[in-house]
């Protein structure tokens, strides 16, 4: 994806501009009469096409056409670009939102859960009934394997994570892409919090010496499935994320 700014303008809102300055000049109060309505309409719109993209993305991916959404939304596509000259802008607004949140969630699931594996199958657990998962950045879900078995150039991100020599680990990938550019001290949080979540399971024993804080975050993007049925979606992603928690927990040797 590559930016292109586009500007935008509008002869209603040209008229519309015009036909207040007019009423203005008849009323003093006649601009913020007529200019309230439009403000409310815009968060309106707003919030239309926010809801409508983190839908649209989450089903098809980012790769979705702006039409898509606009659609969604149920506004003009000329609505959408004038709220975002671009659809990479839109993107890294999806992008930092949903990244907050699973952010917000890891340190809630850290700071009210005593276990350290309650901690981290409670964040698993509420990240994937979110649908968070589907709408993470590319450089925070890439991942590839690592030629000598290690973290691997570029893991300086995320210090609490080790892979066991030999394991064929995996590590994260930088993206280079547009929507690498999300929010960088975002990304760097959620993995930083997810680090230590999975550092503490792992000290306790309770989490497999070879999961890797980039295997987590898979987990959270594989384990919510979008589904045409919502009830369905809930009981697919329940079940998947109950087979996925019993392959990272630790086996007692022998």
């Amino acid at each position: 994806m590559h930016v292109q700014d586009s500007h935008w303008s509008s002869a209603s809102a040209v008229a519309s501009g015009g036909a207040t300055m007019s009423a203005a000049a008849g009323n003093g109060r006649g601009d913020s009469a007529r200019t309230t309505p439009l403000r409310v309409d815009a968060q309106r719109n707003l919030e239309h096409v926010l809801r409508a993209a983190r839908e649209v993305f989450g089903e098809l991916g980012y790769g979705a056409p702006m039409e898509d959404v606009a659609r969604r939304a149920r506004v003009g596509v000329g609505t959408v670009y004038r709220r975002f000259p671009s659809k990479d802008v839109l993107v890294r607004r999806i992008a930092e939102e949903e990244t907050s949140r699973l952010t917000d969630q890891a340190r809630a699931a850290l700071g009210q859960e005593d276990e350290p594996w309650s901690a981290l199958s409670r964040f698993l657990r509420t990240s994937v009934a979110s649908g968070a998962g589907r709408l993470l950045p590319p450089q925070v879900l890439r991942v590839g394997v690592a030629e000598d078995g290690t973290d691997g150039a570029g893991e300086a991100r995320v210090p609490q994570q080790r892979v066991q020599p030999g394991s064929g680990g995996l590590r994260l990938v930088p993206e280079q892409s547009t929507v690498s550019a999300v929010d960088d001290a975002g990304a760097a949080a959620l993995l930083e919090v997810v680090g230590q979540l999975v550092e503490r399971a792992r000290a306790a024993g309770e989490l497999r010496p070879d999961v890797s804080v980039s295997d987590v975050l898979l987990v959270i993007a594989t384990a919510a499935p979008s589904l045409p049925d919502a009830e369905q979606q809930a009981a697919a992603s329940e079940r998947l994320l109950d087979i996925l928690l019993e392959g990272l927990r630790s086996r007692p040797a022998g």
